[in-house]
């Protein structure tokens, strides 16, 4: 376990210096936040239950975050440390080859939540946020959609050969679920045929599951099916395509 924490802190503060994951991961959603929140403000507005607009961003926003590390931080990481042989020389310290993906799992996990905080602080702060009514239990639907979207990434980083590769086939993926999904921008606002193209998409779910528990606390039974199959199917894909050299 000592040896664990060690290597998740190790990684824990690589991660702080790349400054383009953290800018995607941390900032770029607070800045969208501030920019749609000071065009439309947050005033609470009968169409929305006596929710505003800020308030309906933010599950959209958490489930941008959570994507972009799925989609783009982890394959990337991974694949750059496969590349170096950094992955290679892992295998040959006496630390379990587990407990070097782990390691990554925590350090992702410790970052989704300092951008899902520095959202709440900023929406607070600034533009009178209602928390979810859902309370606690929006945390294990966050884990859960988190995991997801985490196996996913792994399944990437298994398959693409770099780093270059790793990241323009993340975000050739990740930026239409983005912006079908609901994290970019409302789905009410968009026509018919796109809402039943987003219904097929992974983080359209993961959004579904975190407006309902956020606005209604109530857990969307389909949603979560739909999170636990790619869940499933991304650990098991991803222990037979993830490559260590």
């Amino acid at each position: 376990m000592k040896s664990f924490l060690k290597l998740t802190w190790i990684e824990l503060k690589l991660q702080t210096r790349e400054p383009v994951g953290l800018f995607f991961t941390l900032a770029f959603p607070v800045m969208l936040m501030v920019l749609f929140g000071t065009v439309f403000g947050n005033a609470s507005d009968s169409l929305f239950n006596g929710f505003g607009q800020v308030d309906l961003s933010v599950p959209g926003y958490i489930g941008m975050i959570i994507g972009t590390i799925g989609m783009v931080s982890i394959p990337v990481t991974l694949s750059n440390y496969r590349e170096q042989g950094v992955l290679r020389r892992y295998r040959a310290t006496p630390l379990k080859s587990g407990s070097v993906l782990w390691s990554q799992v925590a350090v992702q996990v410790v970052m989704t939540a300092v951008g899902i905080a520095l959202l709440l602080i900023v929406g607070t702060l600034f533009y009178d946020l209602r928390l979810p009514q859902g309370n606690v239990l929006i945390v294990p639907a966050i884990l859960l959609g988190a995991f997801s979207f985490f196996a996913l990434g792994f399944v990437l980083a298994g398959v693409l050969p770099t780093p270059r590769t790793a990241q323009a086939v993340g975000m050739a993926l990740f930026y239409p679920m983005l912006f079908l999904s609901g994290a970019a921008m409302p789905r009410y606002m968009m026509p018919e045929n796109l809402r039943q193209i987003a219904e097929m998409l992974p983080l359209t779910h993961v959004v579904i599951l975190l407006e309902d528990l956020w606005f209604t606390g109530t857990w969307n039974l389909t949603s979560i099916a739909v999170i636990m199959i790619v869940l499933i199917f991304g650990l098991i894909i991803s222990r037979y395509t993830f490559r260590w050299e």
